[in-house]
């Protein structure tokens, strides 16, 4: 392909979202570009080459079940740390017609950023996707309610119906490649920015050892 960067990156991504919101279709459909609706609670791992600003990228994408119960409460928590620990961004998806799947993004928002915090991270790319667009008519989450849940969280939104259009899916996972990207040029910067003040803290203090 003319003008395509050589370097290849790779990224892990996690998509996690309540039964029947439709993230396995949206997987499937980003894959395939085909819209498959019936799936069973399957954990999957997928791994798939795209192509962002002219530089391939490859996406590990790991279709994760989700976990309500109380009595799963630690288990859950483990599994999130792994989770995070793997990930490079999540993608969390609700239904627009769920309210119930709307509350649980919220939860799991706090709960990456808990782990994050707890494992040293820096800050997690996360995506809030609202799926079934299609269905405005049974819709009980308006769009400004997933507007200022991504706000607040300092993520990015969008509204899709993985059901009828590719593109729209497309750009999803488009979105988080380039937050994936962002997050670490920030790191990179960071860590230089720690390195020169590690290394002029040195100078300076031999320094003033030589003075004395």
């Amino acid at each position: 392909m003319t003008g395509l960067n050589t370097q290849r990156m790779e990224a892990n991504v996690v998509v996690l979202g309540t039964d029947n919101v439709g993230k396995s279709a949206l997987i499937v459909r980003f894959l395939t570009r085909r819209f498959i609706g019936e799936y069973g609670d399957i954990e999957s791992l997928y791994s798939h080459s795209v192509v962002v600003d002219r530089r391939e990228q490859t996406l590990n994408i790991w279709d994760a079940p989700y976990s309500q119960s109380q009595q799963d409460m630690s288990y859950g928590s483990l599994m999130c740390e792994k989770r995070v620990q793997w990930a490079d961004g999540f993608v969390l998806v609700y239904s627009i017609c769920d309210r119930a799947s709307f509350n649980a993004v919220t939860r799991l928002i706090h709960t990456i950023k808990t782990s994050k915090e707890f494992l040293g991270f820096e800050k997690m790319p996360i995506v809030i996707v609202g799926n079934k667009r299609d269905l405005d008519h049974r819709r009980t989450v308006l769009s400004e309610e997933g507007r200022l849940l991504a706000l607040s969280a300092d993520c990015h939104f969008y509204e899709v119906s993985a059901a009828e259009n590719y593109h729209s899916v497309l750009m999803v996972f488009h979105g988080l490649v380039n937050c994936i990207r962002e997050s670490r040029v920030s790191v990179k910067k960071l860590a230089g920015i720690k390195g020169i003040v590690k290394s002029m803290s040195a100078v300076f203090t031999r320094r003033r050892t030589d003075s004395l």
